[in-house]
C-alpha cells in the first residue's frame, strides 16, 4: 500500500482511527476466547502500525517535495 495523494492521506488517516477505536473496544471487551482476542488484536495492531508507518512516509516525502 502506498499513499499516493492527500485525499488517500485523509481516507487512510480516517481508517486509522477507525482500527484505533476498534483495537481499544476490543482490548475492554471480555473475551469468549482469549487466543481469538490475542489473535485479532494482533492483527488489528499490524494494521494499525502498517497505517502510521504509510502516513509518515507519505508526510515525510511530501516535506521533501516542498
Amino acid at each position: 500500500m502506498t499513499i499516493r495523494s492527500h485525499h488517500e492521506l485523509e481516507i487512510t488517516k480516517t481508517k486509522l482511527h477507525q482500527l484505533q477505536a476498534q483495537y481499544e473496544r476490543s482490548k475492554q471487551e471480555p473475551a469468549s476466547n482469549p487466543r481469538v482476542q490475542e489473535l485479532s488484536l494482533r492483527s488489528l495492531k499490524r494494521w494499525i502500525n502498517r497505517l502510521t508507518e504509510e502516513i509518515i512516509r507519505f508526510e515525510a516525502h511530501a516535506r521533501v517535495k516542498t
